[in-house]
């Protein structure tokens, strides 16, 4: 695919080394050095390009700012942002570390820092962010999500949620009132409408005949982070904090395949593994022939675009969908979500990382981080921006943006593929009643161990 390079457009000429002589005292003025600072960006054009285009912007602004504090560097940018898959995108970045060509600014996954920072591609920002307060604005929980052995090694430039959506319709056609679905997602938030709540009301539908066998709940078709934020929620962890090591807890594990066991083979509610996408996955939950469904919040406007604009679009899917967190697995508590923050990282072959980092802060502000997340459909990652003028315009943004005070994160770990494969493997044979939930437990274990070795930790 072709790569979109483009340079700041910025001009900046060396002043000439003068002498002025005024009242007996000599000044001088001073040379200029040109500074080209290298941004790599994967994104999804148009929707995406804020994600490269802002440090356009934000040249002029940070050559202010130098300028005034009598820095005689001046930076120009050289941007190459294109949608490559992530595989040649990351092979990319690894062969140009090796031919010592790798960019200054590398946009990437968050869950792709444990490998690059082990491999000492990428540097360490702990003592650097205390020199850009902009970064006190992130919110806190997403600092998580780029921390690796206690230490900060990228900035998270957007986020998302993962939503549980239920279709008011169908929830009607149960006997809930409109009262009684507005007040979902608050019971929902405050732990007392449950995962097995919502089996319950899944199972009700189908045995009624408001949706057929299959169709009260729905997960993403194929293998993904949203699985992940269950296992939390029957209180599983991915990663030990102090090693870095993965982390399997076998109780949290017997738990969380006994839900999609329970899901698929006692309540006849999941009926979605192995659907294609385009096919037959999103024209059911959009077709209001699903109950309740896990999705993200940038398929909203995929929804509304694709599957529903002759009904309305967005003004339908409001009147009709609804969504809160994904809700606790016990009365009382903490409902989730999960996000999948991008993030930018700089290279320790990065000459210049103070500014390189300068550049980063001038694009998590309000302005930069909002014009992308309103025109790419992500949630922003500063506090109070759903108070920020040009944020409000999107009723989704603003009515999601705390579901980030409940989000969840895939582990910093380089071994995440095969824990992941490994897990999902579990999950769809005990959906598909191959497994009991116990047998699912010990396929993990057993793989986990033989793929991995004393990479994870077994609890």
């Amino acid at each position: 695919m072709k790569k979109l390079r483009a340079k700041s457009g910025i001009m900046v000429v060396a002043l000439a080394v003068g002498l002025l002589l005024v009242g007996g005292a000599v000044s001088y003025t001073q040379e200029t050095e040109t500074i080209t600072v290298t941004v790599r960006c994967r994104a999804k054009p148009p929707m995406e390009n804020w994600r490269g285009d802002n440090f356009l912007l934000a040249t002029e602004e940070l050559n202010a700012d130098l300028k005034a504090a009598g820095d005689p560097r001046r930076v120009e940018i050289e941007l190459i942002q294109d949608n490559m898959d992530w595989g040649p995108y990351l092979s990319e970045f690894v062969l140009g570390f090796g031919a010592g060509e790798a960019p200054d600014i590398w946009l990437t996954g968050h869950e792709y820092i444990g490998a690059q920072a082990e491999a000492g591609r990428i540097i360490a920002l702990d003592e650097m962010l205390k020199e850009f307060p902009t970064f006190n604005l992130i919110i806190d929980g997403l600092w998580d999500s780029t921390t690796y052995k206690g230490k900060i090694w990228g900035i998270p430039q957007d986020a998302e949620a993962r939503p549980l959506y239920f279709n008011k319709a169908l929830l009607k056609k149960l006997g809930w009132s409109d009262a009684e679905i507005a007040a979902l997602p608050g019971k929902i938030e405050k732990g007392e409408f449950t995962l097995y709540d919502m089996l319950e009301t899944a199972k009700e539908a189908v045995a009624r005949g408001i949706v057929e066998l299959g169709n009260g709940f729905w997960t993403r078709p194929k293998n993904g982070p949203d699985f992940t934020a269950f296992y939390y929620a029957f209180g599983g962890e991915t990663i030990d904090p102090a090693t870095g090591k993965l982390v399997f807890d076998t109780a949290a594990g017997l738990k969380y395949y006994q839900f999609f066991y329970d899901a698929a083979q006692t309540y006849g509610s999941m009926g979605c593994l192995g659907l294609g996408w385009g096919e037959a996955w999103h024209p059911g939950v959009s077709g209001s022939k699903v109950l309740f469904w896990i999705g993200g919040t940038w398929q909203w406007a995929e929804w509304a675009e694709i599957y529903l604009k002759d009904l309305g679009g967005e003004a339908y899917m409001w009147e009709n969908f609804g969504f809160g967190l994904i809700p606790a697995a016990e009365k009382g508590d903490k409902p989730n979500s999960l996000t999948h923050p991008l993030a930018y990282l700089i290279s320790s072959q990065c000459k210049y990382p103070d500014l390189a980092l300068a550049l980063i802060a001038k694009v998590s502000n309000y302005g930069p981080n909002t014009r992308h997340a309103i025109a790419s459909t992500h949630l922003g990652i500063l506090k109070g921006q759903t108070e920020y003028k040009f944020y409000k315009v999107s009723r989704l943004l603003s009515e999601t943006l705390y579901m980030l005070d409940y989000t969840t994160f895939l582990p910093n770990n380089p071994y995440w593929g095969p824990y992941s494969t490994i897990t999902y493997e579990a999950l769809a044979a005990a959906v598909g009643g191959e497994f009991t939930p116990e047998e699912a437990v010990d396929f993990v274990v057993d793989g986990l161990q033989r793929e991995l070795g004393d990479k994870v930790i077994i609890r």
